[in-house]
C-alpha cells in the first residue's frame, strides 16, 4: 500500500498542480481546466504510458471544450459557432495549420505523433452540434447512439494514441463508449433538474409514469427510482458484455478502458442508493478513486 502511495497514481494526482507549473503557460492553462473539468478522465491520463499520456490529456481537454459549451451558453446560436469553430479547426489540423489556441494546438500535436484518424474527431465535433437542440433523448437507443458518437469515438483515439488496431478491442471500446455515455447521463441528472431540464430517455419515463416535474422536484417515488433503475440496469449490460470478451482484447489497449472503474464505482453507489438518482452519497467523490484506478491499471484489466 505504501509503494501505491509513493509511486502510483495517487501521489501523481496530488501534485498535479505542481507539474503543471513546470510547463507552458498554455499548457498549465488548459491541463488545469481538464483537472477541474474532468477529475476522473485527469487521473485515468496519468496511468497511460508516456509517450501516450500527453495526447490524452490533449483529447481529453478536447472533449472537455466541446462538452461545457452547451450549458456556457445562452443561445443556440453561440453555441453553434463554438462548434463551428471546432470544425474548422479540425479542417486545419490536418493541414498543418491549426488556430492559435492552446486545446488545439496541442491536439495538432496528438494527431501529428500518432497519426489519429479525423473521422472520429469530426464524429464527437457533429454529435454534440446535434445535442444543441437542447432536447431530452426520445429513447434509450438514442442516447446509445450519442454515446457511440462521442465517448466511444474518444475511446477510439484514446486506443490510436497506443498503438492499438484490434477489432475486439474496438468492439470493447464500443460498449464501455456507450456504458460511460449512459452513466453520465444519470450523474448529470440532479444538475439538469436544478435548472429545470431532463434529458433521460423519455421512452422509459413514460414506461413507469414518471414525469420530467418529477425530476425537477427532485422526486424519490418508485416510478421515478424504476426509471433510474432501467437506464442503469442498461450501463451494465454494456460494462459487463465489454468484459465478456476482455481475453481477446491486448494487454495494451486495457489502459485506454481504465474509466470502467468510475462507472463501476458510481454503478454500485447507485444501487445502494435503491437507485435514487438524487441521493447525496452520489454527490460525493471517492476518496479513494485514485487507489482503485492504479490497482486496476496494475493488473491490466478492465
Amino acid at each position: 500500500y505504501r509503494a501505491v502511495l509513493d509511486s502510483g497514481v495517487w501521489k501523481q494526482s496530488h501534485s498535479s498542480s505542481q507539474r503543471v507549473q513546470h510547463l507552458s503557460p498554455s499548457a498549465a492553462i488548459w491541463r488545469r481546466a481538464t483537472l477541474s473539468r474532468d477529475y476522473e478522465g485527469f487521473l485515468s491520463c496519468l496511468l497511460l504510458p508516456e509517450e501516450a499520456r500527453r495526447s490524452s490529456l490533449a483529447l481529453r481537454a478536447f472533449n472537455v471544450e466541446l462538452a461545457q459549451v452547451k450549458d456556457s451558453v445562452s443561445q443556440k446560436t453561440i453555441g453553434l459557432m463554438r462548434m463551428q469553430f471546432w470544425k474548422t479547426a479540425i479542417e486545419e489540423i490536418y493541414k498543418d495549420d491549426p488556430p492559435n489556441q492552446p486545446v488545439s494546438t496541442e491536439l495538432w500535436r496528438a494527431v501529428k505523433t500518432h497519426c489519429l484518424t479525423k473521422r472520429w474527431l469530426t464524429r464527437i465535433v457533429t454529435e454534440r452540434e446535434k445535442d444543441m437542440d437542447d432536447r431530452a433523448y426520445r429513447n434509450l437507443q438514442e442516447l446509445e447512439k450519442y454515446s457511440e458518437n462521442t465517448q466511444s469515438s474518444l475511446l477510439y483515439l484514446l486506443l490510436e494514441c497506443l498503438g492499438v488496431k484490434n477489432v475486439h478491442a474496438d468492439h470493447a471500446a464500443s460498449h464501455i463508449g456507450k456504458a460511460q455515455g449512459i452513466v453520465t447521463c444519470l450523474r448529470a441528472a440532479p444538475y439538469h433538474s436544478s435548472r429545470r431540464k431532463v434529458y433521460l430517455p423519455m421512452d422509459i419515463c413514460m414506461l413507469h409514469g414518471a414525469s420530467q416535474e418529477d425530476f425537477i422536484r427532485g422526486s424519490r417515488e418508485k416510478n421515478v427510482r424504476d426509471v433510474v433503475y432501467d437506464i442503469a440496469s442498461q450501463a451494465h449490460v454494456h460494462l459487463e458484455h465489454a468484459r465478456s470478451f476482455s481475453h481477446n482484447v491486448p494487454a495494451a489497449a486495457t489502459p485506454a478502458f481504465i474509466q470502467t472503474v468510475v462507472l463501476e464505482d458510481y454503478l454500485q453507489r447507485i444501487r445502494k442508493a435503491d437507485f435514487d438518482v438524487f441521493h447525496k452519497s452520489l454527490l460525493n467523490r471517492n476518496p479513494l478513486l485514485p487507489f482503485q484506478l492504479y490497482l486496476r491499471s496494475w493488473k491490466k484489466t478492465y
